[in-house]
Parts: structure tokens; C-alpha cells; sequence
């Protein structure tokens, strides 16, 4: 009797990445806590990520990340943003934001306005070209992220981002405590240890005398016979 055939085609094994494509999950082993490796895990998905994406906006639109991330701010805010929001928003210093704001200013994408609330201060804000330019670099930045996830249902999705952001407020009231923690006072320096004393060397006099050896022998007078 012929054996029926089964119609399922088995997959393909999964590839097996090593310690450097896996990023930061490598440094985690069998006996590590639960907590450890959910955090290295968390660590190489968004490094994993960010390189992707970062490799795709450099190729296709010559930008960086750190370029589409201040756009994606201001696109967010139409009335333009103060520099010290901007910096607060991208979590940089307030040198790297001016300078950028310089360069995308030179290349017509973004403008600097007066400050409706204060005349005596400017915002940042995108010009009808940035506005162009990042809605195009938006739509397919989104694409890329759909493939990332491609694997993940609906249902996987939602229970997932729910639980990132259970984990978001957890770490926001550990951040406020230890915000209020007063700072822990500098522990005083430890004085190093005294060298023992050498004995001092008793001085020598000097002597008002000559040497044994510069002493003459006193002079015998011969007399006459």
C-alpha cells in the first residue's frame, strides 16, 4: 500500500547568528537572571533596528538618522520648536542641535521663525520643501518597519506594545525616585600611609686636629760626638 505524501514543506532552519550580529544578547548566558537577558534583548532588537533603518535612509535619501529624527520633531510641531525643546525631544546637547540646525537651513529644509510667545527668541520649523522631503522619507520608513514586524500578528503586536509601556511607566517612577534621592555625599580621600623614618646619621664634628696620616714625626737632632 503507497504511503499518502504529505503536502507540508518543511521550513528552512532558522540561521544561526554569530555573537557579532547578535549584538548586545551575546553577552547574556543560560544562568543569567530573566531580567538580564529581557534587557540585552531589548538592547540588540533597537540596535538591530536602528542600523537597518539608519542603512536605508543613507542610501536611499543620503540622510542620516540623527537628520530624520530632528525632522520627524518638527513635522510633529507645525508652529516650529524652541532649541532647548529640540535638544530635550532628541536628547542631545545643545551644541550638536545648533549645528544641525545649520547644515538642514543651508539645504532649504528647514527655517528659523520669530517666537510668537517671545519676540525676543526664535523657533525652528520646516520650510514647504522639508515638509515635502520628509513626508516621502516618512511613507517609506514605515514600509521598512512593517517588514521588520512582519512576523508578529496583530494580537502579538498590541500585547507587546502594551507591555513596553507597562515597563516605560515602571521605569519613569524609578527614575523620579531617584531623581529625589539626595546626592550621596564624596567620601573623603584616605590619607596614605606615613613612610617610617630613616635614622638620622650622626653628625660628625669637624676636628681642629689633622689626620693620623698628615701628622709629621717630630724631627731628632743629631749631636755632635
Amino acid at each position: 500500500m503507497e504511503r499518502s505524501r504529505s503536502n507540508h514543506t518543511p521550513q528552512a532552519p532558522a540561521p544561526v547568528l554569530d555573537d557579532e550580529r547578535i549584538g548586545h544578547e551575546a553577552r547574556a548566558v543560560a544562568g543569567d537572571h530573566i531580567d538580564l537577558k529581557i534587557w540585552l534583548r531589548l538592547l540588540a532588537c533597537s540596535r538591530q533596528i536602528e542600523q537597518q533603518i539608519s542603512q536605508r535612509l543613507r542610501a536611499r535619501f543620503g540622510i542620516t538618522l540623527a537628520r530624520f529624527d530632528y525632522l520627524a520633531q518638527l513635522e510633529r510641531h507645525p508652529g516650529g520648536l524652541r532649541m532647548n525643546a529640540l535638544s530635550r525631544y532628541l536628547m542631545v546637547t545643545g551644541g550638536n542641535i545648533t549645528g544641525l540646525t545649520d547644515q538642514l537651513a543651508k539645504e532649504g529644509l528647514v527655517e528659523r521663525v520669530d517666537d510668537p510667545d517671545d519676540r525676543r527668541s526664535w523657533r525652528v520649523a520646516l520650510t514647504p520643501k522639508g515638509r515635502r522631503d520628509f513626508a516621502a522619507m516618512a511613507a517609506e520608513h514605515e514600509t521598512w518597519l512593517t517588514a521588520m514586524f512582519e512576523n508578529l500578528g496583530a494580537g502579538d503586536k498590541d500585547q507587546l506594545f502594551a507591555q513596553l509601556g507597562r515597563l516605560r511607566m515602571q521605569l519613569a517612577q524609578h527614575q523620579a525616585a531617584l531623581a529625589a534621592e539626595p546626592p550621596a555625599s564624596p567620601a573623603a580621600p584616605a590619607m596614605p600611609a606615613a613612610a617610617p623614618r630613616k635614622p638620622r646619621a650622626a653628625a660628625s664634628r669637624p676636628s681642629s686636629s689633622p689626620p693620623p696620616s698628615a701628622r709629621k714625626a717630630p724631627s731628632r737632632r743629631k749631636t755632635a760626638p
